[in-house]
């Protein structure tokens, strides 16, 4: 995960605890609504990737939280991303993702989220 982390404090213009706690909220995201066999072979071939869930997970919004790909950007942009950063870190994210796991994967992830394609 370091060599994704700095990439995004490069190319995103934050901090390593920003862009760790993005990380964590976009796998996070992925594991509750993509396809449980594909995100979790993703999951496995990031090491580091289940500690930034587990750091994520609990860390809702409270009652007024939402899901999906909104809930995300919010938690996000609450931990001091703006939204051109969230756009940047889901898609530095995405293609790190792709390199790592191969095309076909990510393809199947992103195409069983409605929406997330319009996103990234």
């Amino acid at each position: 995960m370091d060599e994704l982390i700095a990439r995004l404090v490069a190319t995103a213009g934050i901090d390593r605890e920003a862009a760790e706690k993005a990380v964590g909220i976009i796998l996070e995201f992925l594991r509750k609504e993509g396809p449980a066999d594909k995100v979790q072979a993703l999951i496995d071939t990031l090491p580091g990737a289940e500690a930034l869930i587990q750091a994520q997970e609990g860390s809702g919004g409270g009652l007024f939280s939402m899901g999906g790909i909104m809930g995300a950007g919010t938690k996000m942009m609450a931990a001091g991303l703006s939204m051109s950063q969230v756009q940047t870190v889901s898609r530095e994210t995405l293609s790190f993702a792709r390199e790592k796991a191969g095309e076909d994967t990510i393809g199947e992830i992103v195409g069983a989220i409605p929406g997330l394609s319009q996103f990234i």
